[in-house]
């Protein structure tokens, strides 16, 4: 199907506005909150009629930030420290020949919103603010789940997380309902990971704060917040 023919139903609102920072994966952290709101065209309740009986689904969506012309069989992985390359298709890089992204996040909550209709509330998304949706698909356990699967390379890479030290005049300038999340997203370190520079100072925007840190071996130290 031409790309011409794909139509962004919704865009989803997160604490993201710039994809530093945004967990690599779905997943990552559970209990960071999205809001999914349908285009004007596609604010039918009927639309979703029996969504609700499922705990988790699929969104199909626009690598937005990572569109290019052209494309590069092979890519440098962040987690393998930018320096070895692999095929872009045992990745998921952003930057392939069609800039579509995949994520499995937890269906909270339909609501109607006044401005908005009906609205999905979904956790532990992995999608910057206002990213375009192509189409959301209920996830099913019996057939989209395979504990046995291998990771490849990924199965030794992912997992580790750093400690954070977050002091309290910090912390409290934070909303309690973000706090968590912020420490969580924190902890699986934002930074490239070809960057080892335990005296720069790096920022991440989230939920309308810039948040600066720097990180030493295994541990990340939050410098500084300003709204």
């Amino acid at each position: 199907m031409d790309a011409t023919n794909l139509r962004i139903i919704a865009r989803i609102k997160t604490d993201f506005d710039s994809k530093f920072g945004v967990p690599r994966q779905s997943g990552l952290v559970k209990n960071l909150m999205g809001t999914i709101v349908f285009e004007p065209e596609y604010r039918n309740p009927d639309a979703l009629r029996g969504l609700e009986g499922f705990s988790h689904i699929w969104l199909v969506w626009q690598l937005s930030e990572a569109i290019v012309e052209g494309w590069s069989p092979t890519v440098r992985p962040p987690r393998l420290g930018g320096n070895k390359r692999m095929g872009v298709f045992a990745t998921r890089s952003p930057f392939r020949p069609n800039p579509i992204g995949l994520s499995s996040v937890k269906l909270e909550e339909i609501k109607t919103d006044p401005q908005y209709g009906t609205v999905l509330v979904v956790s532990g998304a992995d999608l910057m603010d206002g990213t375009p949706i192509y189409d959301i698909k209920p996830y099913l356990a019996f057939t989209d789940s395979h504990p046995d699967a291998k990771g490849g390379f990924a199965d030794d890479k992912f997992g580790d997380k750093l400690n954070v030290v977050f002091p309290d005049e910090l912390r409290k300038q934070i909303p309690c309902d973000k706090r968590d999340s912020l420490i969580e997203v924190l902890s699986q370190d934002p930074r490239p990971h070809y960057q080892d520079d335990p005296d720069r100072i790096y920022g991440m925007s989230f939920a309308g704060f810039d948040i600066r840190f720097k990180v030493d071996g295994d541990t990340l130290i939050v410098c500084k917040i300003k709204k």
